[in-house]
């Protein structure tokens, strides 16, 4: 076999039409095999199958929203700054020195760590980071899980 000493794309400076005749070959849309998509169940299938080999088909599984829990949080520090509100506008009063909250009914279901509690508080919520309990625990209060797993 003959080596090809020089590129035919070298050589061919100055053509312009570099061998492929004038008259619309290489040249126009046509050769390009559609626009877009086009062509990926046809004549553009194996580059489909070397670059996007999971183009087509299912991927994945959707759990049903039966079972996912959307997680709505709050942090501590937020918790603390609604007590206060609620204070003011006398929605919330002691009982026993010790203001009880239920997350449940304001809708959310995940307590966080963040922040400062400087208030004896009684949470009751479904879930709740190590960080908030111990927080809570610290300025005197406590917090009731409602779910059993963590």
């Amino acid at each position: 076999m003959v080596v090809r000493r020089r590129k035919k794309s070298r050589k061919q400076r100055g053509s312009r039409t570099h061998g492929w005749g004038s008259i619309g070959q290489h040249r126009k849309s046509g050769s390009r095999g559609g626009v877009g998509a086009v062509g990926y169940c046809k004549h553009k299938w194996t580059w489909v199958v070397k670059y996007f080999p999971d183009w087509y088909g299912k991927h994945g599984f959707t759990r049903p929203p039966v079972i996912r829990t959307e997680i709505k949080a709050i942090n501590v520090g937020r918790l603390n700054e609604l007590i206060n509100e609620m204070i003011l506008r006398g929605e919330i009063e002691p009982v026993d020195g010790v203001y009880e909250v239920d997350l449940s009914v304001l809708g959310i279901n995940k307590l966080l760590g963040g922040g400062k509690v400087d208030k004896k508080i009684r949470v009751k919520v479904a879930y709740a980071s190590e960080a908030a309990i111990n927080k809570i625990k610290e300025a005197g209060g406590e917090v009731i899980l409602l779910s059993s797993k963590e």
